[in-house]
């Protein structure tokens, strides 16, 4: 192989593996966004399952920075050990990735049954700071800018409702634009329009998205380090041996 060529396989080398960095850095923060929202809003999932999409993600994160930077030092340098272990990290990486891309796929098809216990925990809302469900309920309307679980209308089914006189959703139904909202029925167009469970929804298939696709975009940038290494190997030079003597 000339130099020139085996300089241009080392440089497309260098920047493909840049491309690993990216590719695991938007993987790791999906898994930790993931988590995150897991972490908000736990008590309306009905187990804890959802976060193992999240734990590949990161553990396939990890290995692609990994094996980014295992390939910069390629680039720099020829050994035939550190090319082996290249292929191999490869290989790892997109194992994991497909486990990832695979669970998070199974679970953004289940997620009416995931968040299951979120009527649950809306007929528990007690209006109370020191309760971790009403907590919970204001901290997800005001967040996701949501009311109820379809609609405010949900909330005239609770016991709360009926207990405060049935006049009143909860203050943080309250569209941010209307400051001088009071959580009164009367003035629906004051309240957020959409229900939680479908903001909710929502916001976790955005995630799950980004870890579906990582596996596809990490297999066509893997196929391209595969061809170059394989290139590299290939047209290496052979180390010369010689037969020692008996003596």
């Amino acid at each position: 192989m000339s130099d020139r060529r085996r300089k241009t396989l080392k440089t497309i080398l260098q920047l493909t593996c840049q491309l690993l960095w990216v590719l695991g850095l938007v993987v790791g923060l999906s898994g930790i966004y993931l988590l995150m929202k897991y972490r908000q809003s736990s008590i309306f999932f009905s187990h804890s399952y959802i976060t193992l999409p999240a734990v590949f993600a990161l553990t396939s994160a990890a290995f692609l920075l990994a094996s980014g930077f295992l390939g910069s030092l390629l680039s720099l340098r020829d050994s035939t050990f550190l090319q082996g272990l290249f292929v191999y990290l490869l290989v790892l990486v997109f194992c994991l990735e497909s486990t990832a891309s695979a669970l998070a796929y199974f679970h953004s098809t289940q997620l009416d049954s995931e968040i299951a216990p979120l009527s649950g925990v809306f007929q528990k809302y007690t209006g109370s700071s020191q309760d971790p469900n009403s907590r919970a309920v204001d901290a997800t309307q005001e967040e996701l800018q949501c009311c109820g679980i379809h609609d405010y209308r949900d909330w005239m089914e609770t016991s709360w409702f009926n207990r405060t006189g049935g006049l009143w959703v909860p203050h943080s139904c309250c569209n941010s634009t209307f400051p001088s909202c009071n959580g009164t029925v009367d003035q629906p167009w004051q309240l957020y329009t959409k229900g939680c469970q479908v903001k909710l929804e929502m916001s976790l298939q955005f995630v799950l998205s980004f870890i579906i696709w990582g596996s596809p975009l990490v297999f066509l940038v893997e196929v391209v380090l595969f061809v170059n290494v394989a290139q590299l190997m290939r047209d290496q030079p052979l180390m010369d041996y010689q037969v020692l003597g008996k003596n």
